[in-house]
């Protein structure tokens, strides 16, 4: 695709604007009041554990489901009551849904005919989807002489070759091997900035929603818990489902100190302030914030330090897990890079250690009211 095609599509991506939706089956509410604006041209990922309402959610916006109240509007356009041939947006699906009896070409062109495109014309866009997806000179093979990927190109390009100004994916890579995945994740965003076009995407998975998205939707029991950059929601999660979901956690409560300062195990953990509520503050600790303070000059003004036991240590290939206890049964998890042999301070279980956390690494959440 030329840039000035590219730009072109950029140029009339449409936003989302979605109020109040609510879906329900039965006494389930599988949206709860959802409100979200997704931006033009933007690549945002609706993530949430199963059940959790994310493909509902993109099922509604596709028109495959009609919620039960609410708005769907396609910039200025009401389009909960069209139907799904008529809002005119690209869709890749779980399974790629591609036609075993038509070629690849076949496959590509198939929106095209159904909207009436020339012959000529058709084949000249064909062609430069098949080139935007890497798969020129293709044309002519059958979908089973294709691998995974090769077959989730297809789909992409199938999806976008009638310029759509709305792109939605429903967790399109989750059949591929881990390594095709995580190149396939680049290439898709890749793909998303030469389009232009905006993008809602679904996964369960984390890494690939931090890997992806401009920005991200997390979904739990219908409801909204959080939409942020990949960094804000990984950085400064809103409550402890969206930290205990997104990347490697423990959470333990804080109290406060003789200076009214959030504590914990007898060490400062911020110097922010932060106000009493009924239930308190937790802290998230995150396994590679946590560093080895017999091995690093530690400043005591900005380190809160701990003294521990190893329970566990283990090579993991790119990374090393240690588990050390922290007393009162309480565990923590360290995860170091495997660059270097003393990465881990060669710990083994029953060794003591010293355990440093930067207070400005220190994520602190309100704690949740328990049942």
């Amino acid at each position: 695709m030329t840039n000035s095609e590219s730009n072109g599509a950029a140029s009339t991506a449409l936003p989302i604007h979605i109020q109040g939706l609510t879906k329900r089956y039965g006494k389930l509410h599988a949206l709860d009041a959802v409100d979200l604006d997704i931006r033009s041209g933007e690549f945002l990922t609706l993530l949430g554990p199963s059940g959790s309402g994310k493909t509902t959610l993109l099922m509604a916006i596709a028109g495959f489901n009609r919620p039960d109240a609410g708005s769907i509007r396609f910039g200025d356009e009401e389009v909960i009551l069209k139907p799904p041939h008529k809002r005119d947006v690209g869709m890749v699906f779980q399974s790629y849904a591609l036609f075993p009896h038509m070629s690849v070409a076949g496959n590509i062109a198939f929106p095209l005919k159904l909207r009436g495109v020339s012959e000529k014309e058709c084949a000249e866009r064909v062609n430069e989807a098949l080139e935007t997806v890497q798969l020129s000179g293709l044309g002519e093979r059958g979908i089973d002489q294709l691998s995974g990927g090769q077959r989730q190109r297809v789909a992409l390009a199938r999806a976008f070759v009638f310029r759509p100004r709305i792109l939605l994916m429903d967790e399109p890579l989750s059949a591929l091997d881990k390594k095709l995945r995580e190149r396939m994740q680049i290439e898709l965003k890749h793909l998303h900035r030469q389009l232009g076009v905006t993008t809602v995407y679904v996964t369960h998975d984390q890494r690939e929603a931090l890997t992806m998205s401009d920005r991200i939707a997390v979904i739990n029991h219908g409801r909204l818990a959080q939409v942020d950059t990949p960094e804000a929601i990984y950085n400064h999660p809103a409550n402890a489902f969206v930290a205990d979901f997104i990347g490697e956690s423990t959470m333990v409560p804080l109290s406060r100190d003789a200076s009214g300062s959030l504590s914990f195990a007898g060490q400062r953990i911020t110097d922010k302030a932060y106000e009493d509520t009924a239930e308190g503050w937790s802290l998230v600790v995150r396994p590679e914030r946590l560093f080895l303070a017999d091995t690093a000059g530690v400043d005591p003004e900005k380190t809160a330090v701990f003294d521990v036991t190893v329970r566990e240590s283990v090579f993991q290939g790119e990374t090393a897990f240690v588990l050390v206890d922290i007393g009162d049964d309480t565990e923590l998890a360290l995860r170091f890079g495997t660059g270097s042999a003393e990465a881990t301070g060669g710990l083994k279980p029953g060794d003591r250690a010293r355990v440093g956390l930067l207070r400005e690494d220190a994520i602190v959440i309100p704690r949740e009211r328990q049942p």
